[in-house]
């Protein structure tokens, strides 16, 4: 519904790529953790989206303007006390589509308020249970702690060094899709919880995951009529993509759909889109690695604690 009107409008930013990852979501897991938020759920991208749209309108490009946007949505998502991540991917996603027409933070307003009744009808009416991508109760608690807010000490770090290697690299090569918005929102999920388990099979695969679903939105935006048809598959072809790899991260839905509101796309997104994924997938597995290894030489340096490993 949501292709189809930014198609009859030709407005394309109508189409905001992370209602792919929160539609999914809550509309499977009515349970869920986004899903209980359902005010957060239209408030926090909207008002990021606004003041991404503001910063747009008054300032350059750069790794500097993007790194404001995501401290001030970071900001935004605490003081509501929310858990709603897509919200940065909203704040930053205009300012790499160089977007001015305040019609972007009503498109978003308009899409969210609309996904968020149609939750409130699938709560409401729709008692019986609904067969999704969550196989058991653990993978619906793996979803849970990744989209609830971080509880580990340093990822806010971790998540701003992200943005300025990533995005300094993004305006030095002018590729500014290497540090795409949902690559910000998974970096915020993954940093934020480093202790979850089970999120994907091999993590090492992640970006090849992204790659795959980038090229296949980039080659139904070039091949496919009509548009939302497209999207459409696009949609279906990404959430078999990442249930056939166990990925389990709402954000990666998003890449598929953001061929279609990038103005004329090519052979670089789905480029740049695995380049990024490689730096977070690296960034994540080291900073595991030497968690683990500090909690390890710990225990090690505490005769008790040895015994308790042992």
């Amino acid at each position: 519904m949501i292709a189809l009107a930014a198609h009859m409008t030709g407005m394309a930013v109508v189409l905001f790529p992370e209602l792919a990852a929160l539609s999914h979501d809550v509309l499977l897991r009515p349970g869920g953790e986004w899903a209980r938020q359902p005010a957060q759920l239209v408030l926090a991208p909207t008002l990021t989206a606004a003041f991404g749209l503001f910063c747009t309108r008054h300032l350059h490009y750069g790794v500097l303007s993007i790194l404001l946007i995501v401290i001030v949505s970071l900001a935004v998502i605490k003081l509501l006390k929310s858990s709603m991540s897509p919200a940065i991917s909203a704040g930053v996603l205009p300012l790499l589509l160089n977007e001015h027409s305040w019609l972007y933070p009503v498109a978003i307003l308009a899409d969210l308020s609309l996904l968020a009744l149609i939750l409130m009808l699938r709560k409401r009416y729709l008692h019986f249970p609904i067969r999704d991508s969550v196989s058991n109760a653990r993978t619906a608690q793996v979803l849970d702690t990744l989209e609830a807010a971080p509880q580990n000490r340093f990822w806010l770090v971790a998540l701003i060094g992200l943005v300025l290697v990533v995005g300094g690299a993004a305006q030095f090569t002018g590729m500014r899709f290497l540090l795409f918005p949902p690559l910000i929102v998974m970096g915020y999920e993954l940093f934020g919880h480093p202790e979850v388990p089970g999120w994907m099979k091999r993590p090492a695969l992640l970006p090849f995951v992204c790659l795959i679903t980038a090229a296949t939105g980039l080659i139904a935006e070039h091949l496919l009529h009509p548009r939302s048809v497209a999207v459409m598959i696009t949609v279906l072809c990404s959430v078999g993509v990442l249930r056939l790899f166990e990925l389990h991260m709402p954000p990666a839905l998003a890449i598929g759909i953001l061929p279609f509101v990038i103005q004329s796309p090519d052979y670089r997104y789905p480029l740049s889109v695995f380049l990024g994924t490689v730096v977070l997938t690296l960034s994540h597995l080291g900073l595991k690695r030497l968690r683990t290894s500090r909690f390890i030489n710990g225990e090690r340096s505490d005769p008790s604690s040895a015994s308790i490993v042992r």
